[in-house]
């Protein structure tokens, strides 16, 4: 009798939210005796992980270049989605947990085709709105509500998926809806109740669908010693940090360029994640530095803060919230998308979008890190102890299929 099997499929596995969510669940199977397997997309594979992938760099990157001219992301890399299909048979899963599958690697309606033909049982982690929306991935800060009836006339083309020539986000919409629906045993998952809500109003309403928020690593993001404060002369200055990849408007760059100017000299600003031409705009009193890829410098910079402030005007369930708690640090955030849902009233303040005196008059609440505040958020931020959420995904997930 063969051992249970599930099979992933991503647009990468081990680096990113996405990946690293993967990697976890792959790693709680194998303690359960289930054997997995991942098929991603693009980028590196793990060496402990089994992994097929789709595709070649080549097919990518023809890919991307069709969907910015025609905007059919997601209807090319046949050949590619046609070897995953082949794949899928040998492996002959007895679940099929799909995660993102837009990224330029595979074709829906190829792979949606064969699932629904072989009825196989389908989990689908929805990490954003692109499966339900003729284009984008994110509609909020556009205030868009097509995808409740049918897009048309898309003003999100400049967005990822980026086209530059064409609008097809109404025959998208269309194939989306059919590649999509009647898949007769599919269940979604979500990370927040806001995509849950947009989903419960989009063509997916019929799917039952569970939320089970993003865990991150509370042995990773924890309370760090660390010079930053010495090395950057902050000293003992309350030290609000802004943490976004990319940085744009969206993401609140504007706001936090007019918060450098609306405070004394007793508080800093640090903002992480700027690119190198965006590093001339940022006001001087401000520390502005690029992405950087060591979680245990982040993990640094959030213990050595006061304050996380996250103006972002759209966002599914941003993980930079959670870290920050994990680190012992209260978060400031607009009110958009899930951001809010992982804070309560001791360990943050929620925002109305663009209210800028109202984040000024809630620094001045909170003022200086203290060990109560600090208790407050790591109290709080074990409810997304990775550990605990994977074996959410096991038992709802999972464990009815296997």
């Amino acid at each position: 009798m063969k051992n249970k099997r599930v099979l992933f499929i991503n647009s990468i596995v081990g680096t990113g939210s996405t990946g690293r969510i993967i990697s976890g669940l792959c790693h709680v199977l194998k303690e359960h005796g289930v054997e997995s397997l991942v098929c991603y997309g693009r980028g590196g594979a793990p060496e402990n992980i089994d992994t097929f992938r789709i595709g070649s760099d080549a097919d990518v990157y023809l890919h991307g270049a069709l969907s910015r001219i025609t905007d059919r992301h997601g209807l090319y890399s046949k050949r590619a989605t046609e070897g995953l299909v082949r794949c899928i048979k040998a492996f002959r899963p007895d679940l099929i947990h799909l995660h993102n599958l837009h990224g330029y690697y595979l074709n829906y309606e190829i792979l949606m085709d064969f699932i629904r033909h072989a009825k196989l049982p389908v989990i689908w982690t929805l990490h954003d709105c692109w499966t339900f929306t003729g284009h984008c991935t994110h509609f909020e800060y556009a205030g868009c509500e097509k995808y409740k009836t049918g897009c048309f006339e898309c003003g999100e083309l400049k967005q990822y998926p980026r086209s530059l020539l064409m609008d097809a986000s109404k025959s998208n919409y269309e194939r989306k809806k059919r590649a999509f629906c009647g898949i007769e045993h599919m269940r979604l998952v979500t990370p927040s109740f806001w995509l849950k809500e947009r989903v419960g109003e989009s063509f997916l309403k019929d799917y039952e669908s569970d939320v089970i928020p993003t865990g991150i690593d509370l042995d990773t993001f924890k309370p760090l010693p660390s010079d930053i404060r010495e090395r950057y002369g902050i000293g003992d200055r309350i030290l609000l940090l802004g943490v976004a990849n990319p940085w744009r408007e969206r993401k609140g760059l504007d706001d936090f360029i007019r918060l450098a100017g609306s405070f004394s000299d007793e508080i800093k600003i640090a903002m992480i994640g700027l690119k190198k031409k965006q590093l001339s705009m940022i006001p001087d009193n401000v520390i502005a530095l690029e992405k950087t890829e060591s979680v245990e410098e982040m993990a640094q910079w959030y213990s050595a803060a006061d304050i996380h402030v996250n103006l972002t005007r759209e966002d599914t369930f941003p993980t930079t919230n959670i870290e920050s708690l994990a680190c012992g640090t209260p978060v400031i955030t607009y009110r958009a998308g899930g951001s809010p849902e992982s804070l309560d009233e001791t360990c943050g303040r929620i925002i109305e979008k663009d209210d800028l005196k109202g984040v000024i008059n809630a620094v001045t609440e909170f003022g200086k890190k203290t060990d109560r505040i600090r208790e407050a958020c790591l109290r709080h931020s074990v409810l997304y102890d990775r550990r605990d959420r994977f074996k959410e995904y096991y038992e709802k997930c999972y464990k009815p299929y296997l």
